[in-house]
């Protein structure tokens, strides 16, 4: 079985899903969502108003304690995977993560339930799928 880290967006509606039948079909997750020390992060949490924050705002807003929390959970999940499932839609943190893994050597999946526009650097990754079922098997 495998640690995986799944990376994706809060906004993916098929991320629940995935994390369930990854877990069903008993494999360790880590879930960004729910992490081992409590709820997960948003930048909202540090200030209501980040979505219209400056860039000086932003900067100061990465050493945030919540945030600084956030990323070494996140940053210690992902050395201890050895997989990362890439769900899209997703934004440049799950992107972030999967290259990062990628980079270390890890297995990397890009699970694309709906049809995207093509992407060729996905190439990179050790399989692009479309299914549950396919997505399981190129667990291994």
């Amino acid at each position: 079985m495998a640690r995986i880290y799944v990376a994706s967006s809060w906004r993916n509606v098929f991320y629940p899903d995935v994390v369930a039948s990854l877990k069903a079909a008993g494999h360790e997750v880590y879930d960004f969502r729910n992490p081992p020390h409590g709820t997960g992060f948003k930048w909202t949490q540090i200030d209501e108003n980040a979505p219209n924050w400056t860039f000086a705002e932003y900067s100061d807003g990465l050493h945030h304690p919540l945030a600084e929390r956030q990323f070494a959970a996140d940053l210690a999940a992902l050395e201890w995977a050895d997989t990362c499932v890439l769900v899209l839609p997703c934004g440049r943190s799950a992107h972030t993560e999967a290259g990062w893994m990628a980079g270390r050597g890890k297995k990397v999946i890009c699970y694309i339930p709906q049809m995207e526009e093509p992407e060729l650097m996905y190439k990179l990754f050790d399989a692009v799928v479309s299914t549950p079922a396919a997505l399981l098997a190129a667990l291994g």
